[in-house]
């Protein structure tokens, strides 16, 4: 599913992979899903930083495996936990519920932005 060349990355227990194509939210999920793991969730400075290099790679914003909860203001990891690390751009996040998803900046900085703008899909294994 993924053609790799050279796109792939390990940081600490994970694996890292990007198929270069930019999509929606869902559609990014959903392929990295599809391959066995899920959208790249940095859980520390370490992971943020690998995942960065992909980001810088492509010089493309990417969304990372984290969603607004139910709670405006409030992020959680694709499989419902709380966030325990961030890393969000100064004054994010600023969506007040409106924006739900996250996206990676060229710096590595975080802003929540709405899901239906396409981004670079990365995955983690």
């Amino acid at each position: 599913v993924l053609a790799l060349n050279g796109k792939i990355r390990e940081v600490g227990e994970k694996i890292l992979a990007s198929n270069g194509k930019e999509v929606d939210f869902a559609s990014a999920l959903e392929s990295c899903e599809e391959a066995g793991g899920t959208l790249a969730t940095p859980m520390n400075e370490e992971e943020n930083k690998a995942i960065l290099g992909i980001v810088k790679q492509y010089n493309r914003y990417a969304y990372l495996g984290i969603k607004e909860g139910e709670t405006s203001g409030q992020f959680k990891y694709i499989n419902g936990t709380p966030v325990n690390y961030t890393k969000w751009h100064q004054y994010e996040p600023n969506g007040k519920g409106t924006e739900k998803c996250v996206e990676m900046y060229t710096d590595g900085s975080w802003n929540d932005k709405k899901c239906n703008l396409y981004r670079l899909t990365i995955c983690e294994f």
